[in-house]
């Protein structure tokens, strides 16, 4: 199996990466919009490999089989795939023009089955005006890791793309749950407003950033406490997602922290800048949080 993957950030990289390691796929495009994006999300996942190869849990011969599956580039190079992957911007009109380019103009592949990562926008309205029908393929990060994929079927979505869209993801390894077209799907509809709350508890005084997370570790048993796992999955990922539950559903238990907005507009979206509700100056392992 031929896979392109179009978005070489955070998720994309880890999406070709999972793909990579697969015996059943022979090839992955990672692809950008410029080439330097594409080579870096190449150089990440080849950083990974390297880590694991010099702690002894993989061996030499095994990383250079798996990067040389890949090829980077721009769009373009994606001809011949059996499966697209999307994984640019959480903007609905950015990948309405993605996969209209992609069908229309490059892939010459007509039994390719196109797939979007949206983690919250509708399936049904992304292909709405495309000619071939798209299905939602939602992994979480690190996808490489995380064991589920949420599969999800628009209105115009065949019922063999999600049969052959939950066969791969058990050639993955990984756990498909088919969910029903809704803003956020499952995941996202619950564990993003939990983060916008917690950043309410902290925007309203109720405690401090260390407080608020030690205690829904504590007493919630979560492995991260939520304004950590906010600034993990980048707080500009949660904007984006509260905004499309809100919009989708008019309710105002989903509106967004004005603390959340102000944080993104300020560039204080997590890890990948840096710092968030933590200073990451010194790596996520010694990370300091910000009111302090």
């Amino acid at each position: 199996m031929k896979v392109a993957v179009i978005g070489a950030g955070t998720m994309g990289s880890g999406i070709a990466q999972a793909f990579a390691q697969c015996d059943k796929v022979e090839k992955v495009y990672l692809c950008d919009i410029k080439v330097e994006f594409a080579q870096g999300g190449f150089n990440k996942i080849k950083g990974n490999f390297d880590k694991m190869v010099a702690k002894g849990k993989m061996e030499q011969a095994a990383e250079d089989a798996i990067l040389a599956k890949f090829e980077c580039g721009l769009n373009t190079i994606a001809v011949d795939p059996d499966l697209v992957v999307e994984a640019a911007l959480e903007v609905m009109e950015l990948k309405q023009k993605t996969f209209k380019e992609l069908q229309d103009e490059i892939v010459k592949n007509p039994d390719c089955i196109f797939a979007s990562n949206t983690s919250s926008l509708s399936i049904t309205e992304i292909g709405a005006a495309l000619s071939k029908p798209i299905i939602g393929m939602h992994f979480f990060n690190p996808a490489p890791v995380m064991k589920l994929i949420e599969v999800i079927a628009g209105i115009n979505t065949p019922a063999e793309y999600v049969d052959k869209v939950n066969e791969i993801s058990k050639d993955l390894g990984k756990i498909p749950v088919q969910v029903n077209e809704a803003a956020g799907f499952v995941v996202n509809r619950i564990l993003i407003p939990m983060i916008n709350e917690a950043i309410n508890v902290k925007y309203t005084g109720v405690s401090d950033i260390a407080g608020i997370d030690t205690a829904m570790k504590l007493g919630c048993n979560h492995p991260m406490g939520p304004l950590e796992l906010g600034d993990f999955i980048g707080l500009d990922i949660c904007l984006a997602i509260m905004d499309v539950i809100y919009a989708d559903t008019g309710d105002n238990k989903y509106a967004a922290s004005p603390l959340l907005r102000k944080m993104v507009r300020g560039k204080r979206l997590g890890v990948k800048t840096g710092i968030g509700f933590y200073d990451y100056s010194n790596g996520p392992k010694n990370k300091v949080a910000t009111d302090k």
